[in-house]
């Protein structure tokens, strides 16, 4: 059986440019830099779908 966390997002937002990291719910974990994509619609889609599918991490819509 699979243990799920949440799953905390941040995101720096800039006109050209998305900066995302993400940490678990626990404290004391590290904040992981995820990636840096461009502020176009497609691209931020990719990255939405990408941390829905990080392994640890239960999704809310």
């Amino acid at each position: 059986m699979t243990k799920h966390s949440i799953l905390f997002t941040g995101l720096d937002t800039h006109f050209d440019c998305i900066v995302a990291a993400y940490v678990e719910e626990h404290r004391g974990r590290e904040m992981i830099h995820h990636r840096q994509v461009s502020s176009a619609k497609d691209k931020v889609d990719k990255l939405a779908r990408q941390l829905r599918l990080c392994p640890f991490a239960l999704c809310h819509s």
